[in-house]
Formats: C-alpha cells, sequence, structure tokens
C-alpha cells in the first residue's frame, strides 16, 4: 500500500479532492440558481397569487379586490396562508430535486 493507505496514494487523494471541488462548485451555482428562480401559486380559484424565491421569502402577492370583505377577513388570510404555502412547497421541492441530481440524493448539511 502506498502513503496514507489508500491504493495509488497521493494520486487518487488529489483527483478525489479535484472531484470533491469541483461538486462543491456545482453545487453552490445550483443554490444561487434556485435562490434566483421564483415560484408563485394561487388559492381561490386564482383570487389570491403568491409568489416566493428560492430563499423562501414571500416577494410578491396580489389579491383580487372581489375577495375583499371587511366582513369575512378570516376567509382571505385563509386564502393567502394557503397560497403562501403552496408557493413554499413548490420551492422546496425543485430545491430538492435540483441538489438531488447534484448529490444522488445523499445529505449533504448546508446545501438542503
Amino acid at each position: 500500500m502506498a502513503r496514507g493507505g489508500f491504493p495509488g496514494g497521493g494520486a487518487n487523494m488529489n483527483n478525489m479532492m479535484k472531484q470533491v471541488k469541483k461538486m462543491q462548485a456545482e453545487m453552490e451555482k445550483a443554490q444561487q440558481d434556485i435562490e434566483e428562480k421564483e415560484f408563485e401559486s394561487t388559492s381561490g380559484g386564482g383570487v389570491v397569487t403568491a409568489t416566493v424565491n428560492g430563499k423562501k421569502e414571500l416577494v410578491g402577492l396580489k389579491i383580487d379586490e372581489d375577495v375583499i370583505d371587511p366582513e369575512d377577513s378570516e376567509m382571505l388570510e385563509d386564502l393567502v396562508i394557503a397560497a403562501v404555502n403552496d408557493a413554499l412547497k413548490k420551492a422546496d421541492e425543485y430545491s430538492g430535486e435540483t441538489m438531488g441530481k447534484l448529490t444522488g440524493g445523499l445529505n449533504i448539511p448546508g446545501f438542503m
């Protein structure tokens, strides 16, 4: 056996480190792309539209004025919550799929 107990010694270790650095760069680029992407969802048949980004920040909210009823604010609140939660779910699913393709399903802390 060569140095460090690995067959092939330092050459294999250097090659593995290059692969790790390449994968890390690809993951960082994918994470940046995810953060810049926007996800939209609607509720109430389209009367409420929520838009979130890949950082899971609400960046847009549209409410059709026909659904605004001062006597029934709970319904509007429910519609907003439903639209925002669904948009966040879409962002999570996209992030998981995108990063999963790079990691082969490995759970790497800080990247998921």
